[in-house]
Formats: structure tokens, sequence, C-alpha cells
């Protein structure tokens, strides 16, 4: 399982100009291309949103920053309003296509989002 886990992570930490952005593959689909089951996320019970303190438990946001700290002209995840703790879903969706977030107020930000 921590194997599966570091894939993952790796895969999705892939941010600007990445194969999955560009194929428009949903999140979904790789996490379960990556044998992760819905339950993993959002419960066993009942279906819930997933808050950010789920998706941190693989994909750490210090590290994640530190992979993107070369993207211009900002690094998306380190930035001035949030620092490293941008609440992921503010861009990535899981089960629609995701969107880039600081756009909306950076025009100059064209980040493509995975």
């Amino acid at each position: 399982m921590k194997n599966l886990t570091i894939i993952l992570s790796l895969v999705l930490s892939v941010f600007a100009g990445s194969a999955l952005a560009k194929d428009n593959t949903l999140l979904d689909q790789t996490h379960a291309a990556a044998g992760l089951k819905c339950k993993s996320c959002h419960g066993v019970e009942e279906r819930q949103a997933v808050p950010m303190d789920k998706c941190v438990q693989c994909h750490n946001t210090k590290k994640l920053a530190a992979k993107t700290e070369n993207v211009k002209p900002t690094n998306p995840h380190k930035n001035r309003h949030f620092d490293t703790e941008t609440t992921c879903s503010k861009c990535h969706n899981v089960h629609k296509e995701s969107v880039n977030y600081c756009g909306s107020c950076h025009q100059k930000f064209d980040f493509v989002v995975p």
C-alpha cells in the first residue's frame, strides 16, 4: 500500500503541462487506476465531500510546493494568500474538469491543472 501511495503521489504531483492535464483524464479515474476505491476518500457509510485533511494524507503540500517551485509566473502550490495550504479542491476537481482558481483574479497565471 505504501508503494501505491508513493506512485499515486508522484502521478498527481505533476502539475503544469502534464500528460494527465493534456488528455483531460479526471482525477477519479487516476485514483481508480492507482487502485483506490471511492470509500478510501469519501468514507464507508455515506459518501461525503472530501476535506483537504484527507488529501494531505497522501499528498504532502510542502513536498508538492517544492516540486512546483519553478513553475512560472509563480508557484501555484505556495502562494502569498494561503502559503502551502490552499484548499486542494479550489483547483483540483475529482469528478469534473479541474480549474485554474488563481486565473480568476490573475489572468497571467495560465496554469494547466490536472
